[in-house]
């Protein structure tokens, strides 16, 4: 199949490029700058120039292929308008692609988190599985990761107009050696700030993980295989407590791992903008997943995976 793949570049993109020409796929990327473009050749893939705003743009490609597979988003937005603004934002291109499948039955899989079905083992007593929606979102989420969720409901409607359309949840962590911005990394250079690894309180509440190259695979088998609306987790560690990741962080960088008290000021004296996710609980399963799909995550876990060699490069050697 001929695919159009937005967000080809990042973390999770760079990954789900190569999964798709090893498959025998054509893959276009979209770029919007000659550097971008540079590394999608590298990848394999051919260049579209363009950008998200372009509208008109986004439903020529994807009119022009066979599937799509979306996983860019207007980071550009955060500073100014943050979660809220760029829900906003990427809401219109996912009905600019509707208007292009609209009855071809042609595959589209968008990029979703892991916690829109809600905060697992609280709200619903239990973890969160692919049959849980999309929670709704109201005035009082405003500024949170919830107002994003209003693009995952949208997509899955898409299925209602001849779409084949389905949302990968990815968890709280995607790592790998090329993870350069995410949370792991941003955790561990939290940790050499501070001089010791910080958990929340008593650091019982569970995030979960997936490697990147485990998550482009699961994008791939969607786009082969999905019926329309339904709702993947990329989830290969389905819950590990945040004290467990941070005295992993703690051990490789010869660093005690504290308890940070659940109170207004300390956490974000510590955690920053993380304070608010950093204390959430969020188990999920991946049974469904697996099941229907066929997929099994056979990369390193994430605690395996923060010795291999990126997280905590040696003085001396190299950064892989």
């Amino acid at each position: 199949m001929h695919i159009f793949v937005t967000g080809g570049t990042g973390h999770t993109g760079s990954h789900i490029i190569p999964e798709l020409v090893a498959a025998g796929h054509e893959v276009t990327g979209l770029a919007r700058s000659d550097t971008a473009a540079t590394a999608l050749s590298a990848l394999g893939a051919k260049t579209r120039r363009g950008d998200l705003e372009d509208l008109d743009g986004l439903k020529e490609a994807a009119a022009g292929s066979d599937g799509v597979i979306h996983v860019a988003h207007r980071q550009d937005l955060l500073p100014s308008g943050g979660i809220d603004a760029v829900a906003a934002a990427e809401l219109p291109i996912m009905l600019a692609y509707g208007e292009a499948l609209a009855g071809t039955g042609k595959p589209l899989v968008v990029a979703g988190s892991i916690g829109s079905p809600g905060n697992g083992g609280r709200n619903l007593g239990r973890p969160a599985t692919e049959d849980d929606p999309a929670l709704p979102v109201g005035y009082e989420h405003k500024g949170t990761l919830r107002a994003r969720n209003v693009v995952e409901t949208a997509v899955i409607g898409l299925a209602e107009q001849g779409v084949r359309s389905s949302v990968v949840r990815i968890a709280n962590i995607a790592h790998s050696t090329t993870d350069r911005a995410g949370f792991l990394p941003t955790l561990i250079a939290l940790a050499k700030e501070k001089g010791f690894a910080g958990y929340p309180g008593d650091g019982t509440n569970q995030w979960n993980a997936v490697h990147a190259r485990d998550a482009a695979a699961l994008f791939r088998r969607a786009l082969e295989k999905s019926p329309a609306g339904k709702y993947w987790h990329a989830v290969g560690d389905g819950g590990i407590p945040v004290r467990e990741i941070a005295e992993a962080i703690g051990s490789r960088l010869g660093l005690p791992a504290v308890s940070v008290p659940l109170d207004e000021l300390m956490l974000p004296g510590y955690f920053g903008f993380l304070a608010n996710v950093v204390t959430q609980n969020y188990p999920a399963s991946n049974l469904i997943t697996r099941r229907t799909l066929g997929w099994e995550p056979a990369q390193p876990g994430l605690l395996a995976d923060l010795d291999n060699g990126h997280y905590f490069p040696s003085a001396d050697g190299p950064v892989i």
